[in-house]
């Protein structure tokens, strides 16, 4: 049986745009052995353009914005469907600094979003911890970004495995070794067990492996790498939040996040690592965000650790993602999305969705698109 369009990935970025493709009235099959259980299950969730924001990224600024606004119909459209919380949360992020090195950095980067008409509050030691009791008093300043929120991406992936399956979304769990091509255009995808499943168009949405699956001249295949980041899941064992606020801080010149769960987890992170396909979790990445953590929050001394992990992020030269048609006719790509993966899944679904049906893709996708100069293919 021919499916209209064949997912090769199914995280975040490839199940909702097969849901939303399906919404549109496609037959759609999705191939991963694994639904997101890549990178999408090591995702913090920080929907945060505004805090995330940095020198030489400006370009990608607008597109942020829009995939964050998104985000709130996104939800609602997609719990309606499916009866599920994803732990969508309005209650923005809380940038803190603590040396005079860092408090220098912060009053650049408040200018910096200043000058690009963000909003962003910048508060005193004592108002931060007015916010954050549980903040350390070395603390001495921290920027509020109010319209930066949170997610829980695992929550995400089950909603959107149930909204697909509802949505009538094939769903093979075998991996794809080749996308197939005839007569210049994709006719469909090679399972690597040697079976070809037909299909009239293909979405290359297999994150940091998307340059490893066959079948796509060597020029033409995203430069997409994958850069490893390790996380932490603490837990207050009485189930209480330790914050409320996403946290980000600047500790000893490194970045680190503390994003809370409502069942009282802190998830704690992230490295990132040059280390090509590799997602062994190790004690030095481990002990160093548990220091940085602790300086932001003395408490977690107290917490449970509950889970280390690894995932690899998919990375391009210019940290930019690659949205849109591919290089061959039927070929869609949707890859590239590197830190940024759950903030941009509602507006690549919209995108995706939109060239598989021949309808018009938002401008501020430009940015992404496969053909900009510079672009990493």
């Amino acid at each position: 049986m021919t499916s209209d369009a064949a997912f090769v990935g199914g995280g975040i970025i490839g199940l909702a745009g097969a849901w939303r493709a399906a919404r549109a009235g496609l037959d759609v099959t999705v191939f991963d052995p694994a639904p997101g259980a890549a990178a999408s299950n090591v995702a913090a969730g920080m929907l945060a353009p505004v805090t995330e924001v940095e020198y030489g990224e400006e370009d990608r600024l607008a597109l942020n914005v829009a995939a964050a606004r998104r985000w709130p119909a996104f939800v609602a459209e997609l719990e309606a469907a499916t009866d599920a919380d994803v732990g969508y949360r309005a209650t923005g992020t809380l940038l803190v600094g603590f040396d005079r090195d860092d408090v220098a950095a912060l009053s650049d980067l408040h200018a910096f979003q200043a000058e690009l008409g963000l909003e962003v509050e910048q508060l005193r030691s004592r108002e931060a911890r007015a916010r954050e009791p549980m903040l350390s008093p070395r603390v001495r300043v921290g920027l509020l970004a109010a319209e930066d929120h949170r997610v829980e991406p695992r929550a995400c992936v089950t909603a959107l495995l149930r909204a697909c399956a509802d949505a009538g979304v094939a769903l093979d769990h075998r991996e794809v070794a080749r996308i197939e091509q005839q007569g210049g255009r994709v006719s469909g995808v090679m399972t690597a067990d040697g079976e070809r499943h037909p299909a009239g168009q293909v979405v290359l949405s297999a994150g940091a492996w998307s340059a490893t699956i066959e079948g796509l001249p060597d020029a033409h295949r995203p430069a997409v790498r994958p850069v490893k980041g390790q996380l932490l899941h603490l837990r207050d064992p009485s189930g209480q939040q330790v914050l409320t606020t996403t946290v980000r801080g600047l500790v000893r010149h490194r970045s680190v996040y503390l994003v809370p769960r409502d069942d009282g987890r802190l998830v704690v992170g992230a490295s990132q690592e040059e280390r090509g396909f590799d997602t062994t979790v190790t004690a030095g990445a481990v002990r160093e965000l548990l220091d940085d953590a602790a300086a932001i929050v003395p408490g977690i001394d107290e917490l449970e650790l509950v889970e280390t992990i690894a995932g690899l992020r998919p990375t391009t030269r210019d940290n930019a993602p690659v949205i849109g048609p591919g290089p061959i006719d039927g070929l869609v790509v949707a890859t590239g999305h590197h830190r940024n993966g759950v903030l941009l899944a509602p507006i690549t679904a919209e995108a995706v969705a939109a060239i598989l049906t021949g309808a018009e893709v938002d401008p501020v996708l430009d940015v992404a698109h496969p053909d900009r100069a510079g672009a990493p293919t």
